[in-house]
């Protein structure tokens, strides 16, 4: 929950905000026109986009060999702080050899359509062994699982660990006005007044039963509601995420306007 009076902290104390200001931003992108190009999978993107806006703050960049070690042990960031998954960045060896990428290299992290999004400054290279990863995270080397799945057959088999920097970001043509930052969703519920807030995450299209339970823990603990879905990488067999947000569109007309917001992540 979230109160303007006495607001929450963001996770770990500070929010991240891992884009620079515009004068920085075009010099970093004249220096990673000579860096190593990497196009980002659907799920590089996803933790990319979550760690340049402050989502996984306090974090700034993918993690080290060290920070991926005590995460996986111990479900807990090197100085204490709960953190119950690795937020790693895989890539071939073929691309380390052929781009002689060692510590203290740079890479130039791009999307899709070529746009460079971020910088990678590597600190840390190692070789995981994901049958133990596997074991350590999802408690099973079961490719039934579809996290251990995606691990062991998609997941590269060399990891890099750096800090990011970010260019600003290009606007999203799809769904744009749900894609709200941390910051930007902090400073509606100040906007708006809101007192308390409850979240709701979930990778489903939400029925009459949750739409219930929704409004009942609203109206018992006298708060707003915050509608939180993921729509980008989800496991297979997820409706598709256009068809999602559709839906949620849809839903939201069932819910009073003056207590109810929409906001997608990846």
């Amino acid at each position: 929950m979230h109160s303007p009076n006495n607001p929450i902290q963001p996770y770990g104390g500070s929010l991240c905000n891992l884009t620079l200001p515009k004068d920085e931003a075009e010099e970093l992108k004249q220096l990673a026109a000579h860096y190593p190009a990497l196009t980002l999978s659907q799920r590089q993107n996803c933790d990319l986009g979550l760690l340049i806006n402050g989502a996984y703050s306090p974090l700034q960049g993918f993690m080290d060999q060290e920070t991926y070690e005590s995460v996986i042990q111990n479900m807990r960031l090197p100085n204490g702080l709960l953190w119950p998954m690795p937020v790693t960045f895989d890539v071939s060896r073929n691309f380390i050899e052929k781009h002689d990428i060692k510590e203290g290299s740079s890479i130039a992290l791009q999307d899709g359509e070529g746009f460079m999004l971020a910088v990678l400054d590597i600190e840390s290279i190692w070789s995981p062994d994901k049958q133990r990863e596997a074991q350590l995270v999802y408690g099973t080397q079961s490719e039934e699982h579809p996290g251990v799945s995606y691990l062991l057959e998609k997941t590269h088999d060399i990891y890099l660990g750096g800090s990011i920097k970010a260019v600003p970001q290009p606007d999203s043509y799809v769904f744009g006005s749900y894609r709200k930052t941390p910051t930007q969703q902090r400073k509606l519920f100040a906007t708006k007044g809101w007192r308390k807030v409850i979240a709701y995450q979930t990778s489903k299209i939400i029925h009459r039963l949750q739409r219930e339970l929704l409004l009942n823990i609203a109206k018992e603990h006298q708060a707003q509601l915050l509608i939180h879905p993921t729509v980008g990488s989800t496991k297979p067999g997820d409706t598709h995420y256009y068809t999602r947000v559709h839906c949620y569109e849809a839903v939201l007309k069932y819910f009073p306007e003056q207590i109810t917001s929409l906001s997608i992540m990846p």
